[in-house]
């Protein structure tokens, strides 16, 4: 993006208040149980010796469960941004957010502008010896570029390699657990998501497409699917600004002469704006598929979130293109 993200409290589908610090901290517990070693694979759990337990502390739940599952029995991860109507731009955080993290000897924010909280949350509880990683720093993105880093397939694999050389930093003893904990997310737990991609850009590599804002980026990029709604468009509705006339008055024309081939719409920043030109796609035969910010429900795994939508794109396709 072209600058950095502003406050987004014009965004209308996302802007569910958080109620109390009472239930900020049963989201906290919640999500304690939810990205912890539950997702352990059963056949690496075995041959490791120390005991040790990681804390582990996710600014939001996407990172989470992949830090959970990389991590198996020898982690704890609490992810604070777990509600799928918490916009991750604009959360304050709470004291039980701050005890979380002062406790955490791992902690994973997102960066690049998206939460800015979470670095002041960080700054203002140091903890001796805390192992931190910013994602946007790890690959390389700086604050005014895409934050939505966790769409990137190849940004997805950087951080499964960082947070594994972390943990093993982290545990030495336990190193050999935290690659076959890797091993077994990369070859098999994330099969299907791998397959998806792979297959969607064997088939419909350079079709163009339409979309709602700029967190489709990084996913079209990934399947080598070709962006036409203007840039500009996409980062003010991302950052909950009024998008131009000229961009809108663009979007028309791609969709009344069908120059896309499918739309691709956040649904948890649904704007007037954007139901118009869902509806104006449909209206032409144009197929619509819909992603969301943060794992959707709350309780699904990184990979049946991620999955689940690139299917639907998957079928969008096949059906906008007859293959």
């Amino acid at each position: 993006m072209s600058t950095v993200p502003a406050p987004r409290s014009s965004r209308p589908s996302v802007r569910i208040a958080l109620v109390t610090a009472t239930a900020a901290v049963t989201a906290v517990t919640a999500t304690a149980c939810s990205t912890s070693s539950s997702h352990t694979d059963d056949t690496a759990a075995t041959g490791s010796g120390s005991g040790k337990t990681i804390q582990v502390v996710a600014a939001e739940n996407f990172w989470g469960s992949i830090a959970s599952q990389l991590g198996g029995s020898h982690v704890k991860v609490d992810s604070i941004i777990t509600n799928p109507s918490t916009d991750p731009h604009d959360y304050e955080p709470t004291a039980a957010d701050a005890r979380t993290v002062a406790g955490a000897q791992y902690t994973i924010v997102n960066g690049i502008g998206y939460d800015a909280w979470a670095d002041k949350l960080l700054a203002s509880n140091p903890g001796s010896g805390r192992t931190e990683l910013k994602v946007g720093d790890l690959v390389g993105i700086k604050p005014g570029g895409n934050p939505h880093r966790w769409y990137s397939p190849d940004n997805v694999h950087q951080v499964i390699e960082k947070i594994t050389s972390d943990y093993k930093k982290i545990d030495p003893a336990d190193a050999s657990y935290f690659d076959q904990q890797k091993t077994t997310f990369e070859t098999k737990t994330l099969a299907g998501y791998n397959k998806l991609i792979a297959d969607i850009k064997a088939k419909y590599a350079g079709t163009p497409i339409g979309a709602s804002e700029s967190i489709v980026t990084p996913l079209a990029d990934g399947l080598s699917l070709k962006m036409l709604t203007p840039e500009t468009f996409l980062d003010a509705m991302s950052e909950g600004s009024d998008p131009t006339a000229k961009d809108k008055a663009t979007i028309d024309q791609q969709i009344k002469n069908k120059q896309i081939k499918i739309y691709v719409y956040n649904s948890q920043n649904s704007t007037p704006d954007v139901q118009a030109q869902v509806k104006a796609a449909k209206a032409q035969g144009i197929p619509v598929a819909t992603v969301t910010e943060t794992l959707t429900p709350a309780g699904a795994t990184f990979q049946q979130w991620q999955t689940t939508e690139l299917q639907g794109i998957e079928q969008a396709l096949a059906k906008a293109s007859g293959k």
